[in-house]
């Protein structure tokens, strides 16, 4: 494990539990004795009332690897690069929907 803060504020260094599930398919309850097994650090935060842990990324992925494999492991990550994918083409279709309702408005504009 390493120590140190650098880890825990480098961008798409931690992630959730709830990311942690949703992403690699874990449970709460092999989260959670990973934790008290040592295997995985965490910083216990709250939102709203509602606790949640912040898990480092590479001791998840160690975790799933060790528990599935690492086929498991890439098929898990290009799932989620492939969800992330999606996402941001959805996005950019949106925003090239409004671009071309701009321009037809501009252009009905000087054209009036």
């Amino acid at each position: 494990m390493v120590d140190g803060d650098s880890m825990w504020s480098r961008k798409g260094a931690t992630l959730s539990d709830k990311s942690a599930r949703k992403e690699f398919g874990l449970t709460q309850p092999e989260i959670i004795a990973a934790m008290r097994a040592g295997k995985l650090q965490f910083r216990e935060s709250n939102m709203h009332g509602n606790p949640w842990y912040r898990l480092l990324r590479y001791e998840v992925e160690s975790l799933v690897r060790d528990k599935s494999g690492q086929d498991h492991l890439n098929k898990k990550k290009l799932q989620k690069e492939l969800a992330d994918l999606k996402t941001e083409a959805r996005k950019i279709t949106t925003r090239m929907k409004a671009i071309e309702r701009r321009r037809a408005e501009l252009m009905k504009e000087l054209d009036g």
